[in-house]
C-alpha cells in the first residue's frame, strides 16, 4: 500500500525533459492517486518575469498524458494551502533542492496544520527547463 491517498505535485513544467519525468514518477511511487498542478502562463509571467515557450494548455496536456498523473489541473497560485482547499492532498511532494528555502518551510508548517506533509524527493541534477532555454539561445 502507497503511503498517502492523494499526493500533489506542482510546476511549469516547460519543455518537459527527464527532471520533470523523475518529479512524477517519484510522486506517484508514494500516493495511491497524483494530482500535478500545472503553473498557468500567467502565474509564470508574474513571478519569472518571462513567459514559458510551451502555453499552459499543450503542458497540461502533454503532463496528463502521462501514466503516472492521475489528474492534471492549472492553477493560478504558488500558496500551497490554497491549493490544499481545493484538493486536499494528504503529501506535496517536490525536488530536494527546495529543502530548507524559507517559502517551504513555512509551507511545511501551514500544511502541517491541515494534517498534510512537504516530502521532498531527489533532485534530477544537470538539467533544467532554464538550461535548456540557455542552451537554445546559445545556438542561435
Amino acid at each position: 500500500m502507497k503511503k498517502y491517498k492523494v499526493g500533489y505535485t506542482q510546476g511549469v513544467f516547460d519543455m518537459f525533459h527527464i527532471g520533470h519525468l523523475n518529479l512524477i514518477k517519484r510522486a506517484k511511487d508514494l500516493c495511491e492517486t497524483l494530482i500535478v498542478g500545472v503553473n498557468s502562463d500567467k502565474l509564470v509571467e508574474s513571478y519569472k518575469h518571462k513567459s514559458p515557450m510551451i502555453p499552459q494548455d499543450q503542458r497540461r496536456e502533454i503532463v496528463g498524458a502521462l501514466k503516472y498523473v492521475d489528474k492534471c489541473v492549472i492553477v493560478e497560485t504558488l500558496d500551497k494551502t490554497v491549493v490544499w482547499g481545493k484538493y486536499k492532498f494528504d503529501a506535496i511532494i517536490i525536488g530536494s533542492d527546495w529543502k530548507g528555502n524559507e517559502r517551504w518551510i513555512a509551507t511545511e508548517k501551514a500544511l502541517a496544520e491541515k494534517n498534510a506533509e512537504v516530502v521532498y524527493v531527489d533532485y534530477t541534477e544537470g538539467i533544467s527547463s532554464s538550461l535548456l532555454r540557455k542552451r537554445i539561445q546559445d545556438n542561435k
